[in-house]
């Protein structure tokens, strides 16, 4: 009445090609990967260290260019007037980002006063 086949066995699954996925994915994030120090952004903190002395020193910082304490000027520009307003380099120099400009500029602009001699930035949210 019934045909019955044989049995066959039961295959295990071969898990060769699942291991050999996961070690190229390994070499591909460790190649990929960036080992090293990564920079550290030197900001003073509200309400730490001493209080702001001296004339108004805001910078805006929008994407397509500079601003300080309202006037529009370029990075040359920008650097000399602050030399000006500054007595010594530890003067705070408040930083503020405008119309959603990117943090590379930012960081480009700190960068800029830093290498200027500028050392206490303060950055606005």
């Amino acid at each position: 009445m019934f045909s019955f086949a044989q049995a066959r066995p039961r295959r295990r699954p071969n898990l060769t090609p699942m291991i050999d996925v996961v070690f190229l994915l390994l070499v591909f994030f460790m190649l990929a990967s960036r080992f090293g120090a990564d920079m550290t952004l030197p900001l003073s903190v509200a309400g730490q260290g001493g209080g702001y002395s001296g004339p108004p020193r805001l910078v805006d910082i929008a994407p397509e260019g500079l601003r300080l304490n309202g006037v529009e000027l370029d990075q040359t520009a920008l650097l000399a007037e602050l030399a000006r307003l500054t007595e010594a380099p530890e003067d705070a120099i408040i930083l503020r980002p405008r119309d959603e400009a990117p943090l590379q500029r930012v960081i480009a602009v700190m960068e800029v006063l830093r290498a200027a001699g500028h050392s206490r930035l303060v950055l606005l949210e």
